[in-house]
């Protein structure tokens, strides 16, 4: 996000998009919502002149200027510092934040909104499901409600393989036992 430039940011398109180069140079596109652009539109006339320099970053170094990108430090800093500011009025807001969290928070929620965890894979650009896997929480609502599926009252009405009189393996797994033409 902090290497992002002007150039990148396709806000007047019908369906508004942003291309992102993330990690070994991998090209990811994604849309923006409304209110993204929305806000992005309202920084850029704050922070850039009305045209632009398509190599300028988007979010750029105070001291550098807008050929010269903000450090992860100062993104640090400042969110720290709101997250102080809205921890005084809200408490549930962590007072010690840092950028990873909002990125954690999202696929949490998308997670509890009932977003596919493949879906929630392929936006936050991993390349494989596990990495996803590793910091998406669990509510206990939903461990409740996979009790819930997996407890079901017609469970008991489903055969039971393993209990039939031929639980062999190859009854289990479904394969025709074959029958001998010596006996």
């Amino acid at each position: 996000m902090l290497s992002l430039k002007v150039g990148q940011l396709h806000l007047a398109e019908a369906s508004p998009y942003v291309v992102f180069v993330g990690k070994g140079q991998k090209i990811r596109t994604l849309s923006l919502e409304p209110k993204a652009v929305e806000y992005l539109k309202f920084y850029l006339r704050d922070f850039h002149e009305d045209n632009p320099d398509p190599e300028a970053y988007v979010f750029y170094s105070r001291n550098g200027g807008q050929h010269k990108k903000m450090s992860q430090t100062a993104v640090g800093s400042r969110l720290k510092l709101l997250a102080a500011v809205a921890h005084e009025t809200c408490p549930e807001v962590p007072s010690g934040v840092h950028a990873h969290q909002l990125r954690h928070a999202r696929a949490s929620h998308w997670l509890e909104e009932g977003v596919n965890i493949v879906q929630i894979s392929l936006l936050l650009g991993h390349a494989n499901l596990s990495t996803t896997m590793v910091y998406l929480d669990v509510t206990m609502d939903q461990k409740l409600a996979a009790l819930e599926t997996v407890m079901d009252d017609n469970a008991d009405a489903s055969s039971k393989k393993w209990k039939t009189k031929d639980s062999s393996l190859a009854n289990l797994c479904g394969v025709k036992k074959i029958e001998s033409k010596h006996n």
